[in-house]
C-alpha cells in the first residue's frame, strides 16, 4: 500500500471551507477514511482593530485550493474529484492521470505557517553542556542543560540569576552550544 502523501485540490476561491465540510461528509458517509487523513485550509489569523478592539480573522494563505493528506487510492481519488465544488488536483496532466504529491519540504513549510506542522529543530547540544542565551532578557547569561524537551522544542537550562542556580525553560532556537578550547 502506497504512504499517505499531501496533494493539493483547486475549488471555487471563497468557497475552500464549504468544500472542505463537504469533502469531510462524502469521506465519512462512503467509509474512506483509511484513505483520507487530513483536510485543510491554510488559513493565518489577522488581527484587525474595529472600533478600538482587536478581531481575529482568518485570511486564506491560497485561495481557491484545499490541502488533502490522502492515499492516492482510485477510490479516493474519484471522491475528492467529484465532491461538490472541487475544480481538480494541481499536479495533474489531466486525462485522467492522477496527480504529483506535494514535496515533504513544501507541506512542512506551509504548515509551520499555519502552526500545524511539527517543528523540527537540529541541536548540537545536549543534557550536561554548557550554552549561552542569544536573544530576550537572559542574552548572553551562560548556563547548564538539565533536560531537553523535543515536543516543546525547550531546554531546561541551570543559569546562575542573583547569585543562585535556576532551572529556566528557553526554546532551542536561542540557545547555543558553548565549545571549549
Amino acid at each position: 500500500m502506497e504512504d499517505k502523501q499531501w496533494y493539493v485540490v483547486n475549488t471555487y476561491a471563497g468557497h475552500e471551507n464549504r468544500v472542505k465540510e463537504n469533502l469531510q461528509r462524502r469521506v465519512d458517509s462512503m467509509g474512506i477514511s483509511e484513505f483520507m487523513f487530513k483536510i485543510l485550509v491554510a488559513e493565518e489569523t489577522e488581527v484587525e482593530y474595529k472600533n478600538g478592539k482587536p478581531v481575529e480573522k482568518a485570511k486564506n494563505l491560497f485561495p481557491g485550493y484545499l490541502f488533502v493528506q490522502m492515499i492516492m487510492t482510485d477510490e479516493a481519488w474519484y471522491v475528492v474529484r467529484n465532491t461538490p465544488g472541487v475544480t481538480g488536483f494541481i499536479g495533474s496532466s489531466g486525462g485522467g492521470a492522477k496527480p504529483f504529491p506535494v514535496s515533504p519540504e513544501e507541506i512542512e513549510s506551509i504548515l509551520r505557517r499555519i502552526g500545524v506542522g511539527e517543528k523540527k529543530i537540529n541541536v548540537d547540544f545536549t543534557v550536561g553542556d554548557r550554552v549561552k542565551v542569544l536573544t530576550g532578557p537572559l542574552i548572553n547569561i551562560e548556563g547548564v542543560v538539565e533536560s531537553m524537551s523535543n515536543e516543546n522544542c525547550e531546554a531546561t537550562v541551570l543559569c546562575v540569576l542573583f547569585g543562585r542556580e535556576t532551572p529556566t525553560e528557553i526554546s532551542y532556537d536561542d540557545l547555543q552550544k558553548i565549545d571549549f578550547i
